[in-house]
């Protein structure tokens, strides 16, 4: 099924409200004005606010399902359906906002 596909400028967030960053989106593809990221690209959480546990706060993620059918530079984009974990609490990321105009499988 077709999804938004995640650009530098998407709102990703771990569960816990931290924000989510790509570090290396593809800047030769751009959707909205901004690159698109692939399923290569780590991402960096900040602000997560995991506490009570034993379990540190989210630090970074990484995405495990991309676009099936889209690539860029030969490697999958994100989209707003893929998944993604974080680490090192294991909990998912979750789109929050991307452009709409573009869409991949």
């Amino acid at each position: 099924m077709p999804a938004p596909v995640l650009h530098l400028g998407a709102s990703v967030l771990c569960l816990h409200a931290g924000t989510a960053t790509p570090t290396t989106p593809f800047p030769r593809v751009l959707v909205s004005g901004q690159p698109v990221v692939t399923l290569t690209s780590p991402y960096v959480v900040a602000g997560c606010a995991l506490t009570g546990t034993t379990t540190p706060p989210c630090v970074t993620a990484q995405w495990l399902v991309g676009a099936l059918r889209v690539m860029a530079g030969g490697a999958p984009l994100l989209t707003f359906t893929g998944q993604a974990l974080c680490a090192p609490s294991g909990q998912p990321l979750l789109p929050v906002a991307a452009q709409t105009r573009v869409l991949a499988t």
